[in-house]
């Protein structure tokens, strides 16, 4: 009989076995490529929105927004504008520093202020001095210099929601704060939707809405094309196959009902990768793709158990939604549209409709939950109404399911 492996001989064959991966840390969230695909225009429109630092630094305070939901480019896009408009500026003997502050980690202007501080190297004890102070020795510390500067403030919807409001408006309108006749520092602010934005106060949000670049989710193409760069970064030739990455495209491809989050499309990647180095595969399958990317969407897992909770008639709300993302894949539907089919459902099933102000109250708890997705109209819209959508991949396992429960509660 064989004597049983030692734990460590276990080990060291496990880690020193072959691997599908060749560099996996070019899948990392953090990682920014050499070259950005299908974001080349953006990195123009931020180019003409901080250009007057070259131009005439210092006239003003530039400030740029990007509005995108997760996955769709904005950091990355950011992350390199900030890289090459630095050396850009640089190489035209204008003294330019970049720092990216992620206000989901620091929420607080004190928190924003010290990571400022310290990627600028400022000799500031932090200690017994406010964020104010502080922001004005960041100014005073640039002016001694002549030098310029561009603060990124990623997640800003964070902030928004958890800071007090005196802390955004120092923030905002800082050159209404010191008194400074060269404009100094400069603003770029990340969100992922509007409706943020539309709490802020008017004399704030005019301030933050100028320069407004929009990031659309990602097509099935565009995905492939992402996908196939990092893989040949990533991954030993031959271990990813063209069907793979043709199947987390249509996954997850925003014209194919996905959510166009690359974020996510790369993660399922990687996680594949686990998978196949696990079970000894030197090749990446489309099974393992299948069950990496439900490993790598648990939020789906934890929408349709809130959907479990829902009441017979915001069953129907969400109903009247799926049936009207049958014809209309990845778009928003007006709270309208919406309402009308859910009337017409309810006629169907003879139930009476609830009135307009409890759907609207149906709508917003689903949204809540993250089932759902909201936003204003905007231009191009008559009047101003609600656009809702999906907040999931729209499949025929989805309408089954909601179907079965409403059938099981109507009767």
């Amino acid at each position: 009989m064989e004597s049983p492996q030692s734990p460590r001989d276990i080990i060291s064959q496990s880690a020193s076995g072959l691997s599908v991966f060749k560099d996996r840390s070019k899948l990392s969230p953090d990682h920014v490529p050499s070259k950005l695909p299908y974001r080349e225009q953006k990195l123009r429109e931020l180019g003409v929105s901080f250009k007057g630092i070259l131009e005439s630094p210092g006239a003003s305070s530039l400030r740029g927004l990007i509005v995108g939901k997760t996955g769709t480019g904005k950091t990355v896009t950011a992350r390199v504008f900030g890289r090459e408009f630095r050396e850009l500026a640089r190489n035209r003997e204008v003294k330019l520093e970049y720092v990216h502050v992620n206000c989901y980690r620091q929420r607080t202007l004190y928190m924003i202020t010290s990571e400022v501080a310290g990627a600028l190297r400022l000799p500031v004890p932090m200690r017994g001095f406010s964020s104010q102070e502080v922001f004005r020795a960041i100014n005073d510390y640039l002016e001694k210099r002549n030098m310029y500067l561009i603060i990124t403030l990623d997640e800003f919807d964070y902030l928004i929601n958890t800071a007090p409001p005196s802390e955004i408006y120092f923030l905002v309108r800082l050159y209404d704060e010191i008194a400074s006749a060269t404009k100094r520092i400069n603003y770029l602010f990340i969100v992922r939707d509007w409706s943020t934005v539309n709490l802020l106060d008017k004399s704030l949000r005019d301030h933050v809405v100028r320069n407004v670049i929009e990031f659309k989710p990602y097509t099935a193409s565009e995905l492939y094309g992402i996908l196939e760069d990092r893989v040949k970064e990533a991954f030993h030739e031959g271990t990813v196959p063209s069907e793979v990455l043709e199947l987390v495209s249509e996954i997850h491809g925003y014209d194919r009902g996905g959510t166009g989050n690359a974020r996510l499309a790369i993660e399922v990647l990687e996680l594949a990768g686990d998978i196949a180095d696990k079970r000894g595969n030197q090749v990446i399958t489309r099974e393992i793709v299948k069950e990496a990317n439900a490993r790598a969407s648990p939020e789906s897992a934890i929408m349709i158990e809130g959907i479990s909770t829902l009441d017979l008639h915001e069953l129907l709300t969400l109903y009247s939604i799926i049936r009207l993302s049958e014809s209309k894949r990845g778009e928003y539907l007006t709270m309208g549209v919406v309402e009308e089919e859910y009337a017409s459902i309810c006629k169907e099933l003879g139930e009476e409709p609830r009135k307009h102000t409890q759907f609207y109250e149906y709508v917003r708890k689903m949204k809540m939950m993250g089932v759902l997705d909201t936003k204003q109209s905007g231009r191009g819209m008559r009047g101003r109404t609600t656009l809702i959508a999906l907040n999931m991949p729209y499949s025929r396992e989805l309408r089954l399911m909601v179907e079965s429960r409403i059938k099981a509660m109507a009767v």
